[in-house]
């Protein structure tokens, strides 16, 4: 329990904090301390909405290197205080809240690109980079890293590896854990390590992906080598309407099954195409609307693009052609903002999930049908988002246009909707989530989902963090 603001001993702790880090750098003021309380996660906001008080941190500690973050965590051992990283406060999990008070560690000081390699095609930056920053900085070079959420103009580089963030081009490049080649990591007891400099090796377990998705749990990931891409000579988009989502579903994954290579997917169910493809692209039909594109040299896009073309006409009401399909890149993060985009006094979830061809459409209706069973008052509509070889994943979401207006008790029925909707997915043969992360909403289910395996989880955990001072309460971990 830390001392209260005023006394003496809670000023030697923050003295201590400003020795390591600078007095700029060790914040308590209140609009800091306001700014580091709240993500993107639906429950604060209702909070903040409701004019409720939030959890917030003591302390928001702005390290500028590996060697301060390892300070911080040693000083956070010596007197049990909770630590949190933070990097652009976007994530939708409450992954980032410091629930526990204590130490937010912000990383967005550490935020230079240190190497572009031309001749391995990487580039290493300092986890704290805003991603668009570092994108901007590859396209000076001649590169991309092909990483495109509609978060990229507020997200840090560090906060996509520790939820394994996925791109608008994951289909062809993968998510961010298939980008990262290694990192540098310092150790919730203060050691800093580098994993191996490659990810493909028979040298043991990969380190690397052990840090990939433990949101801030298992260390703080400081700096990281990711693979990056020439600017491809083309790209081309078509776009094709569906009688249903069944047809659609087939189409697509009959693109990835015979082995084409898009860079993107979509498609979106008949509710999501009546509503956000009317309102955002103004088609207006009734049918399950699906995009793809192909980049790369464009001889190779041109072929791709004729094959695709071929096996979508077999079962399409309509080809709405490329003008409809460049149309929805050009606007693709146009669905994420007012007034297409959902927001407070709605209450609204992304239910995002993932599963092999064979359970995806049953792992759809299963969520569709439970939440309109238990809960007629929602609206629940889905798109598929991102393709493999196998499977792909379901982009659903649930909106209350009148949630209840107590803060409790809009919580309790948002909470209740998560929980039938995610059971119905794991039953069905989904897993809790794709890429938004667990945070703190998730991390009830964690059990249900790894069974007797989420044991090895938590030994991970005990062993590289045995004060649990790394982001405590987050992944189904206990609390302080």
């Amino acid at each position: 329990m830390l001392p209260n603001q005023d006394s003496y001993d809670f000023e030697m702790l923050r003295s201590e904090l400003s020795w390591i880090v600078g007095d700029d750098n060790c914040r308590t003021d209140a609009s800091e301390i306001l700014a580091h309380s709240i993500d993107y996660y639906w429950v604060p906001e209702c909070w903040h909405d409701r004019g409720q008080k939030l959890p917030g941190p003591d302390f928001v500690v702005s390290p500028a290197n590996a060697q301060e973050v390892s300070k911080v965590l040693q000083f956070a051992n010596t007197y049990h205080l909770p630590v949190t990283p933070w990097g652009g406060g976007s994530g939708s999990q409450g992954g980032a809240l410091p629930v526990y008070g204590g130490i937010a560690l912000d990383t967005k000081r550490m935020n230079k690109v240190l190497n572009v390699d031309p001749i391995s095609m990487t580039a290493t930056a300092e986890t704290g980079i805003n991603m668009q920053h570092f994108e901007w900085e590859l396209n000076k070079h001649g590169f991309s890293s092909m990483h495109f959420p509609a978060s990229i103009g507020c997200a840090t580089f560090g906060g996509f590896i520790a939820h394994r963030g996925t791109g608008v081009l994951s289909t062809k490049y993968g998510k961010m854990e298939d980008m990262v080649m290694s990192m540098e990591v310092v150790l919730p007891t203060g050691e800093i390590i580098n994993t191996l400099p490659v990810p493909r090796h028979a040298s043991g377990p990969d380190l690397t992906q052990l840090f990939c998705g433990s949101e801030g749990t298992l260390g703080v990931v400081t700096k990281a080598t990711i693979k990056i891409h020439p600017i491809p000579e083309a790209r081309k988009f078509r776009a094709f309407l569906f009688k249903d989502m069944h047809d659609a579903m087939m189409a697509g994954a009959k693109l990835m099954t015979n082995r084409l290579r898009p860079c993107a997917i979509r498609l979106y169910d008949n509710a999501e195409t009546a509503r956000l493809i009317k309102n955002v692209l103004g088609i207006d039909r009734k049918g399950s609307y699906l995009v793809f594109g192909f980049d790369g040299y464009e001889k190779i896009v041109d072929l791709q693009m004729e094959e695709a073309v071929k096996i979508c006409k077999e079962t399409a009401i309509e080809d709405l052609g490329a003008g409809n399909g460049e149309s929805w890149w050009k606007i693709r993060y146009k669905f994420f903002y007012p007034a297409y985009m959902f927001h407070m006094p709605q209450s609204f979830g992304t239910l995002d999930t993932v599963a092999d061809f064979s359970h995806i459409e049953n792992v759809y209706w299963g969520m569709k049908n439970a939440v309109a069973k238990n809960f007629p008052e929602a609206t629940f509509i889905g798109h598929f988002s991102h393709w493999y070889d196998w499977g792909c994943m379901l982009y659903a979401r649930f909106i209350i246009e009148n949630p209840p207006k107590d803060p409790r008790e809009a919580v309790a029925q948002y909470n209740r909707i998560w929980d039938v909707a995610i059971h119905e997915a794991i039953q069905n043969g989904a897993c809790i989530n794709e890429h938004h992360g667990i945070g703190l909403k998730l991390g009830r289910m964690m059990k249900e989902l790894y069974g007797p395996a989420y044991s090895v989880l938590e030994g991970i955990k005990k062993t590289l963090d045995p004060n649990n001072i790394m982001n405590p309460g987050k992944m189904g971990f206990k609390g302080m």
